[in-house]
């Protein structure tokens, strides 16, 4: 039986694929409840120092499926961004990019990551199993269109 591996390629992305990220984030965020970036944010934070952005495709596709944006500072790195597409859901994308980033950040010396995501993404879930623990919240930080608001909880994970 062939694997998500097999079917998916992990490979760093560029400005050149800002399109393809915008469709992702805007399948995966939308606007419910203000946790998409801007296509100005993707694009202002690209080329600063210690930024990556990582890209799930099919292999016979240069869309993406799925993608991470992270920026590592030292000895910490921080993952701003995981999206995958609603349509692929539950193959394992997101633990593959999830992963990915972890082996990225103990490959250049980092000892400690975090990330920050609203409190009732099921997201939290895939975090917590891959070994992620809270340690803080921001209360009401993200802001929906309708005025709702919501808690960011801070994850991090000692490699």
């Amino acid at each position: 039986m062939a694997t998500v591996e097999q079917h998916v390629r992990i490979e760093a992305g560029s400005s050149g694929d800002i399109d393809s990220v915008m469709r992702v984030m805007d399948a995966a965020f939308g606007d419910r409840f203000g946790e998409a970036w801007t296509r100005s944010q993707l694009g202002g934070i690209l080329p600063m120092a210690g930024v990556s952005l990582i890209l799930a495709r099919e292999p016979d596709s240069s869309d993406a499926i799925g993608f991470s944006l992270f920026r590592t500072v030292a000895d910490d790195s921080e993952l701003l961004l995981i999206a995958v597409m609603p349509n692929q859901h539950r193959r394992g994308i997101g633990s593959m990019l999830l992963e990915d980033f972890l082996d990225r950040a103990r490959n250049d010396g980092v000892s400690r990551v975090h990330l920050e995501v609203r409190d009732g993404n099921s997201a939290v879930s895939l975090y917590r199993e891959a070994g992620f623990s809270p340690v803080g919240r921001r209360r009401n930080y993200y802001h929906a269109p309708d005025g709702r608001r919501f808690d960011a909880v801070t994850l991090a994970y000692q490699l």
